[in-house]
């Protein structure tokens, strides 16, 4: 093998290897002899956007104990580390708001878990956005995906989404997404009172 097809297929595994941890479906289509990989552009994307920023963090410098697990959300690096009662800690890239002025920090909890959520618009959504429907029901069209965590505070959710392009972006009107697979790994581990921190 060249050196050519060895460099081509080590940052083939790098690539594959690194989207696989962000949650974005890597689309191995087809493979040519010099080793490149067709994917969707947005993927790629996602994985230099994410690279640097994706790195465990230890919990207590954030939450004074682990009672019903902690969630902390970091704005900046669009992840979102979750951490069960005993310690158990898993990483997910996420969708964030869209400004700052939709931007909410501090801290919140879980008050309701919804698995096949149904979405309405806040009034300023439809304010900016008339067009929009006012209720969408549980299904692919759903912005809030398959899985939401409702927060204490009014309109903010963790929740999923069909749309995989938002991971990683400045892309919702305040909540955080996650890929509908991530969504239903935490709706399943967390609880009605887990901590929630967005920073």
């Amino acid at each position: 093998m060249s050196t050519k097809s060895r460099k081509d297929l080590n940052r083939r595994a790098f690539i594959a290897g690194t989207a696989s941890v962000l949650g974005a479906p890597v689309l191995a289509q087809t493979v040519d002899g010099v080793g490149t990989v067709e994917m969707e552009k947005d993927i790629t994307e996602t994985v230099r956007r994410n690279i640097s920023s994706f790195r465990a963090l230890d919990w207590q410098p954030y939450f004074s104990n682990l009672r019903s697990g902690a969630i902390l959300v970091d704005i900046s690096s669009r992840a979102l580390h979750f951490w069960e009662e005993n310690g158990q800690y898993a990483l997910y890239p996420s969708s964030v708001p869209l400004s700052e002025e939709l931007t909410r920090r501090g801290r919140t909890k879980v008050v309701r878990k919804v698995e096949g959520p149904s979405w309405r618009p806040t009034p300023s959504m439809l304010k900016r956005n008339p067009d929009w429907p006012a209720f969408v029901g549980p299904g692919p069209d759903n912005p809030l995906g398959t899985h939401a965590l409702y927060l204490s505070w009014t309109y903010y959710r963790i929740h999923g989404t069909h749309d995989t392009r938002k991971i990683g972006r400045r892309s919702s009107n305040g909540c955080i997404g996650l890929y509908n697979e991530h969504i239903a790994q935490l709706f399943a581990k967390s609880k009605v009172g887990t901590q929630v921190l967005l920073i």
